[in-house]
């Protein structure tokens, strides 16, 4: 509507004009006229330059629309867990050791299993962990907890007094991971867990 302003206040001032053309011999009748078309034209013309559009809100703008990390299934990490503990298996044979039944054999063919399971599993660790002694120092040292340690990498134990440092004997000199290297596991449709340890079937 606001666009038809100019238009008409244009159109209503040549009418004016065209009044006073053509009414000149009327006189008084012809000016009052062209007096009356001209007042309404200004009034047209005042309130078209007045009335200006009303600046629209300012819409907020569009938060951008992050897509979501592809989250990973509910399984994942056990997945990844149950993949170690097959890699142990398979260079260490660690699940068959801890879920059978050894009190049906003797010590000696106890150790020689275990033998069999510390190689194994100990190349695992080192394959795929960097794995340093919390401490250096021998264990049965007299060693002093420092302020400030990171609460994860010492149990205190017997009679805590005060705040760090602490002083007393090293029991265990603890074990800390300096990098991991593990393989990681593409995600399936399914949520099925891997297999620790393939059936074997001989076929004949």
């Amino acid at each position: 509507m606001r666009k038809l302003i100019i238009p008409i206040s244009i159109v209503l001032v040549v009418l004016a004009f065209l009044n006073a053309a053509l009414g000149l011999h009327a006189g008084e009748a012809a000016l009052a006229v062209v007096a009356l078309a001209t007042f309404v034209a200004a009034i047209v013309l005042l309130s078209a330059i007045l009335a200006r559009p009303k600046a629209e809100a300012r819409r907020p703008a569009a938060e951008t629309v992050r897509a979501a990390p592809a989250l990973p299934t509910a399984n994942q990490s056990n997945a990844e867990v149950v993949n170690f503990l097959a890699i142990l298996q398979e260079k260490g044979r660690l699940v068959d050791f801890l879920m059978d039944d050894i009190k049906a054999y003797s010590d000696t063919q106890v150790g020689a299993a275990a033998r069999v399971l510390h190689e194994g599993c100990k190349a695992v660790l080192l394959e795929h962990f960097e794995i340093r002694p919390v401490r250096e120092e021998s264990e049965g040292s007299k060693v002093t907890v420092p302020a400030g340690y990171a609460p994860d990498e010492y149990r205190l134990v017997g009679k805590i007094r005060g705040e760090a440092p602490f002083s007393g004997v090293l029991v265990h000199h603890g074990w800390r991971t300096e990098w991991v290297k593990l393989p990681r596991l593409l995600r399936t449709g399914d949520d099925r867990l891997p297999t620790i340890a393939p059936s074997e079937i001989e076929l004949k």
